[in-house]
């Protein structure tokens, strides 16, 4: 299991930029809200540890996992953040439910980032049990709400940095045409 060798809330907070001019969503599903609630908690105190202000984090709630993605999607469009981190968790029950939802909810969410050019990201827990899902809400494995919020602000450092290596590429295009130009205009005034 992935978190017995790795805690959730343990990450390199050298590698985590300042986070103060970046705008969160935050969408958390209420179903099973012990753990979810944690979960938001978790995310929401990381944001803020990093320099994120309040008034920068909107957390919509939604009734439950499979709701997320059209939860984050309107959030997006109504907010425009940086990023919108997606929190439930969806216990594996008697049934192959889970399976259905999980697999519904982590492509919509991957296919929303991919859309948007956002990150989105997933911060939903898929456990067999609820002492699973408790050990990572807070519990002896961590707290994915605060792994998700790492991942958010990676994320969206990483888009912007995306983002300043177009600006230039497009800056020194512009400059080489202009230079282009200018040589072309003293040739024809040279003739």
């Amino acid at each position: 299991m992935a978190t017995e060798l790795h805690h959730l809330d343990q990450h390199d907070s050298d590698l985590v930029p300042d986070a103060a001019d970046m705008r969160f969503g935050i969408v958390v599903a209420d179903y099973n809200p012990a753990i979810t609630h944690a979960l938001l908690d978790g995310c929401y105190q990381t944001l803020t540890q990093y320099g994120v202000k309040p008034e920068h984090i909107c957390v919509w709630h939604t009734p439950g996992a499979f709701e997320l993605p059209l939860s984050a999607q309107l959030l997006h469009r109504a907010t425009r953040p940086d990023a919108v981190i997606c929190l439930g968790c969806v216990i594996k029950g008697d049934t192959d439910h889970d399976k259905y939802i999980n697999a519904a909810v982590s492509q919509a969410i991957m296919r929303l980032g991919l859309k948007y050019r956002k990150p989105f990201v997933f911060g939903v827990l898929t456990p067999n049990t609820l002492a699973q899902a408790q050990d990572r809400a807070g519990g002896k494995h961590g707290n994915k709400g605060t792994e998700a919020a790492v991942a958010a602000i990676q994320m969206v450092a990483l888009c912007q940095h995306a983002a300043q290596l177009r600006h230039q590429r497009h800056e020194k295009s512009l400059a080489a045409i202009d230079q282009q130009l200018r040589q072309a205009a003293q040739e024809v005034a040279e003739q």
